[in-house]
């Protein structure tokens, strides 16, 4: 009986999650009346606006994935080893940009640094950047330290340091060389998904301005009628190629763990 309510549970949570998606992939091919087409996605893909906005945030993904890892890493590998009082706090630190709303952040940005500020970072394209950057890496820090955390738990973090040191390496070359290889796959987990949620982003790029690709998709959603479902199932097979990347390089991990 058990068994039968956990596959009935499953069934139709399989159905809420897939039966919206079939329907609205089923919509984005009848651009063309009376038969299935790509026009749709072709149509989204060949525009312009996409591929700029697209180019866009997949640069400002990879570098909110390279602040992430240089911001991440050192601070987990020392409260680690140095400072493991501290983790309850760190971890609740970086908890913060899971209650804190987007629009909350970004408006405080925008008061802090406008024109007038002693630090004018929105009166210039770069500075607008950089600040949207510095907003990315807050909403992905939750999941990019738990992941690296996560993967920091798996070596010995002690015993690594203290051979490296013997042996005459400093603090830098102890981080790139040694803790940051045996933890690249937690480092790549965390990326994928810092990766997807800089691409589907949008409150602080639109407050921001910036030519972002999630408010691109609002501004196609609120124009056009199939296109933006093509859009849509788009950035969906983004996302779950991330999940799916994930998941491969975790499979990864564990066959490379797996004694001889």
């Amino acid at each position: 009986m058990k068994r039968l309510w956990a596959w009935g549970a499953l069934t139709i949570g399989l159905l809420y999650f897939f039966l919206p998606l079939i329907g609205m992939t089923n919509f984005s091919l009848k651009m063309r009346r009376g038969e299935y087409s790509f026009d749709a996605y072709v149509k989204v893909l060949a525009d312009t606006r996409f591929q700029d906005t697209f180019t866009y945030s997949v640069t400002l993904a990879l570098c909110t994935i390279l602040v992430g890892v240089f911001l991440v890493v050192p601070t987990a590998y020392w409260v680690r080893l140095k400072l493991p009082f501290l983790r309850p706090y760190i971890e609740f630190v970086t908890l913060l940009p899971l209650v804190i709303p987007a629009i909350v952040v970004v408006f405080g940005y925008i008061r802090l640094y406008n024109t007038s500020s002693w630090l004018p970072l929105t009166g210039t394209a770069l500075g607008t950047d950089i600040l949207l950057v510095a907003g990315y890496t807050m909403l992905a820090l939750p999941y990019m330290y738990r992941a690296v955390d996560t993967g920091l738990r798996t070596i010995d973090v002690t015993t690594l340091t203290e051979a490296a040191q013997s042996l005459g390496a400093g603090w830098i070359t102890i981080i790139a060389r040694i803790i940051l290889p045996n933890v690249l796959v937690a480092v790549l987990s965390g990326a994928f998904l810092t990766f997807a949620i800089v691409i589907g982003e949008f409150t602080m790029a639109a407050l921001l301005n910036r030519p972002a690709f999630g408010p691109y998709m609002q501004v196609l959603g609120a124009n056009r009628a199939y296109e933006p479902a093509a859009l849509a199932v788009i950035a969906f097979a983004i996302t779950w190629g991330c999940l799916g990347l994930i998941q491969l390089v975790s499979r990864f991990q564990k066959s490379a763990q797996r004694p001889v």
